[in-house]
């Protein structure tokens, strides 16, 4: 491979950058990466790209800036609505008129009261609660539009997740936010800002954030080894299972955010016996070290006729040998590069690993 017989990006790289992704606090989002990742594959060739574990978005966000055709997937309802709004929608945006419907108070309306009965004294205020009840029930039933709708619960994710501490759902902590002790860091201007100013600021974002790129693009809802094959290239961004063992469960750190997607079912869903009303287990091959070497094997199997491009990390299950030994199955060329990171709640500094393989 060469440059000059390769190109992703015409001509610069800051040219991917255009339509600036909104700001986020989502726990392993590749947005401090995100660059390191253009430049690092600016030497590929192709025009279409699926994104398996799509996250946050922000990688598929690059390369829709980048003019690629981008399949979005994660098998996640909050994380798929984010790539409906930011990677799917070419045009739809939230009008002033929308967001202070969404906002508003019906006096006729009957609305629910699932997040005040059941999560009391566990992450928000029950004024807040109150407001998370009305705002979601006003998404659902004022909003026609699939891609609104999204835009919206953007913004309510990006709001709930500033007021929280850790930026996360994996335990009932409302305690840190409401406590009059003396402090010695600024979040509690954060935590202490209305729901409706973080909403109205987000949603802003997200409609700076909505863009056309001339390309039909997709955002999916599936299963990552159930996802379309013959992309040109697949970016693989699997949650991160330490050399312990111990991996990271999306979905246990923002079931609340994954509820509020699907109200009128959460109750269904909600393990009651957990302390902070998580939602109940569904097992995943990518979270248990028995299971992930067959799943990164099938999915790299099913996508064997694609350029693979493969985040990880150094210190993780497989190894980076067996990542590679893996991946020399298929293909002829791999290689790998990596970038020092610090991670958020973990006092250890590893690696992060790009594998590309050809």
């Amino acid at each position: 491979m060469s440059k000059k017989q390769l190109s992703l990006f015409p001509q610069q790289l800051p040219q991917v950058f255009n339509y600036p992704f909104p700001s986020t606090r989502y726990q392993g989002s590749k947005r401090t990466l995100v660059k390191w990742i253009a430049d690092t594959i600016s030497d590929l060739e192709f025009t279409s790209v699926l994104d398996v574990f799509g996250g946050t978005g922000v990688v598929s966000y690059m390369l829709k800036n980048a003019g690629k055709q981008v399949v979005y997937n994660d098998v996640l309802a909050f994380n798929h609505s984010i790539g409906l709004a930011l990677i799917e929608n070419s045009h739809e945006i939230l009008s002033q008129d929308e967001i202070e419907r969404i906002l508003g108070f019906d006096q006729k309306a009957a609305y629910p009261t699932f997040i005040q009965d059941n999560f009391k004294d566990i992450y928000f205020t029950v004024d807040e609660n109150i407001w998370l009840d009305r705002v979601t029930s006003n998404i659902n039933h004022l909003l026609s539009h699939p891609s609104k709708q999204a835009l919206a619960r953007f913004a309510l994710f990006q709001a709930c997740i500033a007021k929280r501490p850790y930026n996360l759902f994996h335990r009932a902590n409302l305690y840190m936010r409401t406590a009059h002790v003396e402090r010695s860091f600024g979040n509690k201007t954060t935590w202490d800002t209305p729901f409706e100013m973080h909403f109205r600021t987000f949603a802003a974002e997200a409609n700076r954030a909505v863009f056309d790129n001339g390309q039909s693009n997709t955002a999916l809802q599936r299963d990552a080894l159930d996802t379309p094959t013959g992309a040109d290239l697949v970016y693989i961004d699997p949650p991160y299972l330490n050399r312990k063992g111990i991996g990271v469960d999306y979905r246990d750190f923002y079931h609340f955010l994954e509820g509020l997607v699907d109200y009128e079912r959460w109750a269904e869903k909600v393990d009651h016996t957990s302390k902070h009303k998580r939602l109940k287990r569904i097992v995943s091959p990518w979270n248990n070290p028995k299971t992930i070497h067959a799943a990164f094997e099938a999915l790299i199997q099913r996508h064997r006729h694609s350029i693979l491009v493969i985040s990880y990390r150094d210190d993780g299950i497989p190894s980076k040998e067996e990542l590679r030994t893996l991946l020399l199955t298929h293909k002829k060329h791999v290689y790998d590069t990596k970038q020092s990171k610090k991670y958020a709640l973990s006092n250890n500094r590893s690696n992060e690993l790009l594998f590309i393989a050809y």
